[in-house]
């Protein structure tokens, strides 16, 4: 199997519809053996869901069967992958490849043994979509690369999803999740940065991974959340275990989770004369798999040493399921029977080649001696030809770099050449303050050592046929290994070095209740808040009782930023990770919808409306009771009326379903929407006017205060005509006259409702608490002295 290395996507996915609208996703991760099923219906005609599916995959292959079961009014998935991934490699398998009775067969022979309940069983002919896809991934990955998959060797999950919060790619890509909408600040030097780039401090490709997998899909599960937030507490109160564990990660290669694929998938077995060169390529990328293996077991006693003595249940149960499991030891014991053992993991080309061909012990194989021989003679024959030239030339700067791609090439200082250089330097490049070239001699010899060395790698994966076949036996060990080295490297080296880097209590531990309120005291956008360092802090309280915040105040006051602000603080706290707050406690969410910006949509030939009112229509249809629900201005781009009873009547079902709800807007007649509905809140953002120049102060207060025409003071200053002003005054002022004798009626009669209303919060609010037993008595008697003193 090829190395897909680096940070490149490495997931094929198989997509399958119905008329019904059902959907099948099978998503087969090439780097970790392991296969995602996912079946859902498509709630929306845009395909919303199946896009959020795929940026979090972010595939490099999608496979689809040829475009002929479009559900009535959907474009099809062929299409949809032709309209917003065409940097993606589709491939139209036929319909005979998605074959669910194969899907099936194949997953009960290929699932590794232990994590074994997928509850698949039960259930062939209800999920046939996904295993359809299954089928085909499968299929296509083992012609494509040459491989068989190993039989219970492949980590399989259904619908793992459902076990995550759901963020559409709409809302990923409004959130700046993991990129950011304008990389440049204005007026500033700075970048601005996504929340993924501000929190990837981590040192390995697996835990990079994780921490987006993390960021596209926080956890539901309140324990699961618990047990990290209380990993970091041990971590933050003990610099020695810190420290520790940042030591024993460095001791890791960064490509540990790579190893997998080696022991999950067999190579086809076709003769050398098919393969050629490709099959030194092959073998080459195997033994660089085994002494990743070898370096990384030979580091996990420093980790049990550190781990030792770690407290809290997460470092506890990896201590005791990875350090203290006698296969590792194994393991390692059988690569040490044929592994040389001062073989390491290296990352310089050269070095690596070397550490490949001596891999295996001396003595083993005689073939593969006399390789080491040749390739050791031509090595050497290199590095005395440099010398020559040196001395011949005088050219005692010449340096003899090395690469994978070209072999050994000769570098000279420009300074050191006068005029040209003699003609027996061939293929003469400038790079930099270099020159770069080659002779025919240095060619020669490269071509002997590339040989040698291939006929190394040959004679080495032979030798290792019998160690492959043992560590197969205990490739979920391996898988259990990864997982662990990923899981440790994004809350050692992103979450704990974050919080570490700020100052003492600028980020805090949330708190989690089932069904309690979403109150965050003094929180602060956590991207933001690194560039500016005068960031005002804001605080926000939602719950079951006043589920609805309705945010004013004028263009630039802060009313974005606090929505994006509140999303990313949850997204932060469900991962389980501190938040740039003083306090919170917060429920969980299952969902995070964001409805911003305007913009029209060309490619799929909407409006700004119409872009707005699909997105709106998909919050709409999916959102629960325990959803959050951000909305950045809504109706605007259609007329005022019809605007305005869009944005009512979405308040009102969103309102009844009980979902926490954060809405900024800039109409107004709104606010009317607090008399009738005591779980409606109004908040502004505080301005000034100074000289008829608004004066932003960023802070968040209760109640409604109207700017007067800040917007005319906006046109002003943009150089509308004095007269044109004049009149755009007398016409708001006249319309507002009538606003305000239509609201002071609602108050007066709906606000003894609202009174037993705010009543009722107060009380669930208390039953919540932590509070003893004497401050809820005080509490409860203040309540009482306000409700009676009309004061709440």
């Amino acid at each position: 199997m090829e190395d897909d290395g680096g940070e490149r996507s490495s997931y094929v996915i198989g997509l399958i519809e119905n008329r019904a609208k059902e959907v099948g996703v099978a998503a087969f991760d090439l780097r970790s053996a392991s296969l995602h099923l996912s079946q859902y219906i498509e709630t929306s005609s845009s395909y919303q869901n199946t896009k959020t599916l795929l940026h979090f995959y972010d595939p490099m292959v999608i496979l689809v069967p040829p475009n002929k079961l479009a559900p009535d009014g959907m474009v099809g998935v062929s299409v949809l992958v032709d309209r917003f991934y065409v940097t993606v490699k589709k491939v139209v398998m036929a319909r005979g490849c998605f074959d669910d009775t194969k899907g099936a067969v194949l997953i009960k022979n290929l699932a590794a043994k232990e994590p074994s309940a997928l509850g698949l069983e039960t259930y062939y002919k209800q999920y046939y979509l996904c295993l359809a896809a299954a089928a085909a991934s499968i299929k296509w990955i083992e012609a494509e690369k040459g491989v068989i998959v190993t039989n219970h060797s492949l980590t399989v999950t259904f619908n793992g999803s459902s076990d995550h919060v759901s963020i559409d790619a709409t809302s990923v890509h409004n959130l700046e999740i993991i990129e950011p909408l304008h990389s440049n600040l204005w007026g500033t030097s700075n970048k601005k940065r996504s929340l993924f780039h501000m929190l990837k401090t981590t040192k390995t490709i697996g835990g990079s991974r994780l921490l987006r997998a993390n960021l596209l899909q926080p956890l539901k599960d309140i324990e699961t959340i618990n047990a990290r937030l209380d990993c970091l507490d041990e971590l933050m109160s003990n610099e020695q275990l810190f420290f520790g564990l940042s030591q024993a990660l460095r001791k890791f290669p960064k490509e540990t989770d790579r190893v997998l694929c080696h022991f999950c998938f067999k190579q086809k077995k076709v003769t050398n004369e098919v393969l050629g060169a490709d099959n030194a390529k092959k073998s080459q990328s195997l033994i660089s798999s085994i002494i990743l293996l070898k370096t990384s077991l030979e580091a996990l006693p420093l980790l049990s040493k550190v781990l030792k003595e770690a407290k809290n249940f997460l470092l506890a149960n990896i201590y005791n399921s990875v350090c203290e499991n006698e296969k590792f030891a194994t393991i390692r014991r059988r690569i040490g029977e044929v592994i040389d053992e001062d073989v390491l993991h290296a990352r310089v080309p050269f070095i690596a080649r070397t550490q490949q061909c001596f891999a295996v012990k001396a003595g083993i194989d005689g073939l593969l001696d006399i390789a080491r021989r040749t390739f050791c003679d031509t090595s050497e024959a290199i590095h005395n030809l440099a010398n020559k030239y040196r001395e011949e030339y005088k050219l005692p700067n010449l340096k003899l770099p090395f690469n994978n791609r070209q072999g050994f090439y000769l570098s000279i200082p420009r300074k050191d050449v006068q005029g040209k250089l003699p003609s027996k330097f061939i293929q003469v490049l400038k790079h930099g303050n270099n020159i770069r070239c080659s002779t025919l001699e240095l060619a020669s010899l490269n071509v002997r050592n590339k040989s040698a060395a291939g006929e190394c790698y040959i004679r080495t994966e032979i030798c290792l046929e019998g160690l492959v076949d043992a560590i197969r036996e205990d490739v979920s060990m391996l898988t259990l290994l990864a997982e662990v080295l990923c899981l440790l490297d994004m809350m050692v080296n992103s979450f704990a070095h974050t919080i570490s880097s700020k100052p003492v209590d600028r980020y805090t531990r949330p708190n989690f209740t089932e069904s309690g309120p979403m109150a965050i005291e003094a929180a602060r956008h956590p991207i933001l808040e690194s560039i500016h360092n005068d960031f005002v802090a804001n605080s926000i309280f939602l719950s079951e009782a006043s589920n609805m915040i309705i945010v004013m105040g004028p263009n630039m006051s802060g009313k974005s930023t606090y929505l994006q602000q509140m999303c990313l603080l949850v997204i932060l706290a469900q991962i389980g990770c501190y938040v740039p707050a003083q306090f919170s406690t917060l429920r969980v969410v299952d969902r995070i919808f964001t409805r911003m910006g305007t913009e029209d949509s060309l490619e799929s030939n909407s409006s700004t409306f119409m872009t707005e009112m699909k997105e709106t229509a998909f919050v709409m249809q999916n959102v629960s009771h325990r959803s959050l629900v951000v909305v950045d201005e809504l109706g605007r781009a259609t007329s005022s009326s019809d605007g305005f009873a869009i944005a009512w009547s979405c308040c009102e079902y969103l309102l009844s379903l009980k979902a926490y709800t954060i809405f900024a807007t800039h109409m107004d007649g709104l606010s009317e929407l607090v008399t009738i509905y005591p779980n409606v809140k109004i908040l502004h953002f505080h301005v000034d006017i100074r000289n008829n120049r608004l004066d932003f102060k960023f802070q968040l207060k209760d109640g409604i205060r109207h700017v007067p025409h800040y917007g005319l003071l906006l046109a002003e200053v943009a150089g509308l005509p004095s007269s044109v002003i004049e009149t755009a005054k007398n016409i708001t002022s006249r319309i507002m006259e009538k606003e305000e004798r239509r609201m002071e009626i609602n108050y007066l009669q709906y606000h003894p409702i609202r009174m037993a209303y705010n009543v009722a919060q107060r009380l669930i609010c208390l039953k919540h608490s932590s509070h003893d037993e004497d401050s809820i008595r005080e509490a409860l008697q203040n309540l009482k002295e306000g409700y009676i003193n009309g004061r709440l």
